[in-house]
């Protein structure tokens, strides 16, 4: 469940008037709901038994198994905690609530005619839980992001370069608004840090997590999981493209010795398919030659010797 949470987005979400930053995993039965205002980090993790437990407090009347009424709950959350359209979530009424340091949010929603109760009942996360799925992955998306730009200031640089072949081989601009001058990196941070942030005034408790972002934040955390295949040592991918069956082995793959004695018997073949064309020419030939025209047409209406073939083919 953890390794799954990791490896989901953070989104932000509208529930109950309060903007957050969720991220929700649900399983079979069970699930784990993060919120976040940026000022706090709130957490639930329920498995089948205290989902049945507390489905039935809810709801009287309800006497179903969990794996039941899982499935319409999940079908009424996930859409709170995704940003989906109204529409979808049009499905379940939500509140929110906070009382002292938990936050609970609750739906009400309709299943089999009947009308469907559910509280996500939100405690304080850790601080490892925090710095595990929120600081951790920002602070890696931020040098992702790093390495991005010094990438495109490379390729800036070798632009430059290109342009200033052309010029030097006598290339001239069409139209003067597209000329630039030369970039230089240093120039661009200073003017980046003076000019362009005091201008953005970008909020430091914004919850702007847009689609590229999350894909961003999404490839970094995938990327620093850890794989749950594990290859044997036999196993490897050499070992895998050399392995061969037995039977291929015997008959189509000759090694050593008898790759020779394959090669030796071949050019044997070979030669004595060659000696049989030259004998079937020295043997023809006279034939053309003294026999009359009747013994002619039945010469060249002879059928002609099939050619030897080799042993492997």
């Amino acid at each position: 469940m953890e390794e799954a949470l990791t490896a989901l987005p953070w989104v932000p979400v509208c529930i109950g008037g309060s903007d957050l930053l969720a991220k929700a995993w649900f399983g079979d039965t069970q699930y784990r709901v993060l919120l976040s205002d940026l000022s706090s980090v709130w957490e639930e993790e329920m498995n089948a038994d205290d989902i049945q437990r507390r489905a039935q407090d809810l709801n009287k009347r309800l006497r179903a198994p969990t794996q039941a009424f899982f499935t319409h709950l999940c079908s009424v959350a996930q859409p709170c905690f995704s940003s989906q359209g109204n529409d979808q979530t049009s499905a379940a009424h939500v509140s929110l609530e906070r009382h002292g340091n938990n936050l609970t949010v609750r739906l009400k929603s309709e299943l089999a005619g009947l009308p469907f109760y559910w509280e996500f009942c939100c405690t304080q996360t850790p601080v490892a839980t925090v710095c595990r799925q929120l600081v951790r992955p920002l602070l890696a998306v931020s040098r992702v992001l790093q390495r991005q730009v010094e990438d495109l200031a490379t390729l800036l640089g070798r632009k430059d370069a290109e342009i200033q072949d052309y010029q030097e081989n006598g290339a001239v601009l069409s139209r003067a608004r597209l000329q630039t001058e030369p970039f230089e990196v240093h120039r661009y941070k200073e003017n980046f840090f003076t000019q362009t942030i005091p201008q953005m005034a970008v909020p430091l408790d914004g919850l702007d997590f847009d689609s590229e972002l999350q894909a961003l934040f999404l490839a970094v955390s995938s990327g620093n999981t850890p794989q749950k295949r594990k290859r044997s040592p036999d196993s490897s991918p050499t070992a895998e493209n050399n392995h061969v069956p037995e039977h291929q082995q015997t008959s189509d793959v000759p090694t050593g010795e008898e790759s020779l004695m394959a090669s030796k018997e071949q050019n044997d073949v070979k030669r004595s398919s060659g000696r049989t064309r030259e004998a079937d020419s020295e043997q023809t030939v006279p034939l053309i030659s003294t026999a009359a025209a009747g013994s002619e047409e039945r010469v060249t209406s002879r059928p002609k010797k099939k050619k030897a073939v080799g042993l492997f083919r």
